[in-house]
Parts: structure tokens; C-alpha cells; sequence
């Protein structure tokens, strides 16, 4: 719109708002949509690290080491995983994405030595074959199912929620729903399918530690048993994690994405990953697990974009984090040279969010057999894993700025707040006091 002197827009009702009343009145639907919540909320870009000096001695450049192993799962499994790294791929179903994208996860993370997750829908030959360390999702759909495949994780994961909507179910929609997706999920073809928001044999925590011993018994008490939750009451939820035998708890903060859901949810439920963290951080201590031997991990996952996210993750007390967004984008997600098809999709590269709809054209997000014919999935593995790289030696060039050699050397003393806001989430001091709002100074 060109500037008109004497017009001033309204900040509770601005041209996004106005469109959306628009569209609902005109459509009588809500909107769905893909990607995770788009409002700006206090993130990891409102902390910043205070490299070493004087008082702190630096390690030097590339000569002297920071290492970057992690392992997962060592409170109960008889194999825990070891990785090199500690950035996984966040569980993203196939049906969700397609078969070919699945495979490019498992290629690229295998790589560099880290593990990826099936998502809902069950597991398919081409990511099993292609990841070294993959974990199987355990959703309340149950979608996909299989106790074999099970058998043949290196980790289930129990999802009692994601990050983009807490306390709800996923969507596939018909048009994504094909032949091969519809038998992996025992489904009719072509119709809209919404998951469960909850697992169907259990409704708490004494239940779920009833089904955590039943996994431990299918699989030998050989895989790591995780729990996913959506960020939300998260201090509490954390600890009945870990009460009912969690090995490993993920966090997965508003920011985190979805394949479809309803816009409303991703932009209204749920709390930022940076006011998740330490919570979670705050229940493991105070049951005496975080960072002991045989404790139980912390996988954190919700808006991780760079190097500087994951170091910042893992100084507030994170073991590892996930990523999926960015995972995606690393892949080819919205490439600019699809500019002119995504136009024709009514979006533009850079803001194609209408996963839902099946017509991705870089063949990512989609079953259409010739959009996924675009897609190589050795180049895509090539490119996550080149990503992979650069968010690991961007950790460690700054663990090693503040003196540290390995990442989980990190601490929240490395770090202060450039905003009141993240200074109260993340409970370090705003930059330059010794301030953290809402504790007192005596």
C-alpha cells in the first residue's frame, strides 16, 4: 500500500488482523496452516554471552579443543545413544513430508553423527535405512504403530504434546493422504484425517509409567524411553516425566513447528522456549537427575535457527537440542527459485507455510508424485548436514570464547539479558546489573 499522509494504521486491528476477520467472515473456517508461531516472543536473540577477557581465559582458535559428544538415555537403556553432536532432528511424520525428504533427514544427520525421529505414521524403509540413529515416535494416534519397527528404533520417544499446540491433535489432509500413507496408517484414502490429543490407554502419570515399563519389556530394556511435552506447565511436567521413567525429557517451546494445525493454536497455546528452559532445568536439579551420572537428559527444540541458539540452549541446561524448521529449510524449503510457483500458490519464497495443502513445489511437504520427483534427497542430505556442521563449529567457536571445552561446559553464568523480559524467563542478569527480575537483590 503507498503511504498516504493523514492515514495511521491500528495496532490492534492492522492489515493481518483486518484480512483474517475478512476471510473467516467470508469463508466460515477457521485458518490451518503450517510452520509454527510467527508473533515475536523473547527468544535466545535477546541473551548475549560474555566472552572471555581478563577474568576469564579464552581457548585457542581451532588448536585446543571443544568437544561436542552427548549421550542420551544412559538412566535405564542397555544401549543409550551415543552422539557426536548434540543438535537431533525433531520427529516430522512421512505423510507429513514425503518419503524422499524422510530419507535426506536420515542421510544428513547420519553424516554428522546424530540421531533423527520418525514423527507420526509410522516408520519407513528409506529413513530407517539411511539413519544411523533414529527415534520412534510414540503419538496418541498411534498411527503407524508397529511393535517391530519399535524393536528396531535406536529410541522410542512418548509425545504427550509439540511445542505449536499443546493439548491438541495433529491434521493430515486428505489431499496428502495417498495410497501407501493410508495403508501405513490403516486409513481411507483422500480423507482428512485429525490425530488424537491425547493417548488413548492412559489419562497420567501413573499410567504412563505403567506404559513406559511395557516399552522397556517389548524392546528388551534396550532403547532409551523419552518423553516429549509441549511447552506449557512445564516445571510440573517435567517432573512426572522423570517420575514415570523417562530417560530423556524433550521441551518443545511455541516456536516449534507443525506440518498443519489451526493458526489460533500455534499463535495462542503454549509458552516460548526461552521461559521453558529453565523451568525444565529447575525440575531436573531439584530431583537431583540434571547432569549426574545416570541421570535423565534434556532435549530442548522450538525456534533453533543458529549456532548461537544451540550454545545458549545448552548454557541455560540443555543436553541437546532439536531442530525441525530449520531442518527443513536446510533441505530447500522455501527456495527462492521457486519464487514464481509459490506466487502462483498465492505466497512467496520465504513465507510458503500451506503445508497442509500437499502443493509444495520443492517437493518437501507433499505426496504429489511429480513435486517429489524434484527433490534428490542426496543433495538435500548433503545440505543438512552442511548445516549441521556450521551450527556445531558456531557453538564451539563460542564455548571456546568463554573459556569452555566441551559444550556442556556452558553455564548460565556465561550469559546476560538485553530485555527485562528475557532476563526474568531465562534467570540471568540483565546486561550490566546484577539483576534478575522478580529475585530479590538481598
Amino acid at each position: 500500500m503507498t503511504f498516504q499522509p493523514g492515514l495511521r494504521e491500528s495496532a490492534t486491528f492492522d492489515r493481518n488482523v483486518i484480512h483474517e476477520i475478512q476471510r473467516a467472515a467470508a469463508t466460515g473456517i477457521y485458518d490451518i496452516r503450517g510452520w509454527g508461531a510467527k508473533r515475536k516472543v523473547p527468544h535466545f536473540d535477546d541473551l548475549l554471552f560474555l566472552g572471555a577477557s581478563m577474568s576469564r581465559y579464552p581457548l585457542e582458535g581451532y588448536r585446543e579443543k571443544c568437544e561436542t559428544d552427548v549421550v542420551l538415555g544412559d538412566r535405564n537403556a542397555k544401549y543409550p545413544l551415543h552422539l557426536d553432536i548434540p543438535v537431533t532432528i525433531a520427529g516430522m511424520s512421512f505423510g507429513a513430508l514425503s518419503g524422499r525428504a524422510k530419507e535426506a533427514l536420515g542421510r544428513g544427520a547420519s553424516e554428522v553423527g546424530t540421531s533423527t525421529t520418525t514423527g507420526d505414521g509410522g516408520m519407513t524403509p528409506e529413513e530407517r535405512g539411511q539413519s544411523k540413529h533414529l527415534v520412534y515416535q510414540y503419538l496418541p494416534s498411534r498411527y503407524g504403530m508397529n511393535p517391530d519397527d519399535l524393536r528396531k528404533a535406536d529410541a522410542i520417544e512418548v509425545v504427550l504434546g509439540q511445542g505449536a499446540k499443546p493439548g491438541g491433535g495433529g491434521m493430515l489432509l486428505g489431499q496428502k493422504i495417498t495410497e501407501r500413507v493410508a495403508g501405513m496408517r490403516t486409513l481411507p484414502v483422500g480423507i482428512d484425517q485429525r490425530s488424537a490429543c491425547r493417548h488413548p490407554d492412559w489419562t497420567g502419570p501413573d499410567d504412563l509409567a505403567i506404559k513406559i515399563l511395557e516399552l522397556r519389556e517389548i524392546t528388551g530394556w534396550e532403547k532409551p524411553i523419552y518423553v516429549k511435552v509441549g511447552a506449557t506447565r512445564t516445571y510440573y511436567d517435567v517432573k512426572l516425566a522423570v517420575k514415570s521413567g523417562a530417560d530423556v525429557v524433550v521441551v518443545d517451546g511455541m516456536q516449534g513447528g507443525t506440518a498443519a494445525t489451526q493458526d489460533v493454536f500455534i499463535e495462542h497455546v503454549g509458552i516460548p522456549t526461552l521461559a521453558a528452559l529453565p523451568q525444565a532445568v529447575q525440575a531436573l536439579q531439584e530431583m537431583g537427575v540434571h547432569r549426574t551420572p545416570g541421570g535423565v537428559q534434556l532435549i530442548v527444540s522450538g525456534g533453533i535457527r543458529s549456532g548461537a541458539d544451540v550454545a545458549k540452549a545448552m548454557a541455560l541446561g540443555a543436553d541437546a537440542v532439536a531442530i525441525g524448521t530449520a531442518a527443513l529449510i536446510a533441505l530447500g524449503d522455501n527456495d527462492p527459485k521457486y519464487q514464481a510457483e509459490y506466487e502462483k500458490l498465492g505466497s512467496a519464497a520465504g513465507f510458503y507455510d500451506d503445508f497442509q495443502d500437499g502443493k509444495d513445489p520443492a517437493g518437501i511437504t507433499t505426496q504429489d508424485p511429480d513435486l517429489q520427483a524434484r527433490f534428490d534427497p542426496v543433495e538435500g542430505g548433503r545440505r543438512l548436514a552442511n548445516y549441521l556442521r556450521v551450527l556445531t563449529m558456531e557453538a564451539q567457536t563460542i564455548a571456546r570464547a568463554c573459556g569452555k571445552s566441551h559444550l556442556r561446559n556452558l553455564e548460565p553464568q556465561d550469559l546476560v539479558a538485553v530485555t527485562m523480559e528475557a532476563a526474568a524467563m531465562a534467570r540471568v542478569p540483565l546486561a550490566g546489573t546484577d539483576w534478575i527480575p522478580g529475585r530479590s537483590a538481598f
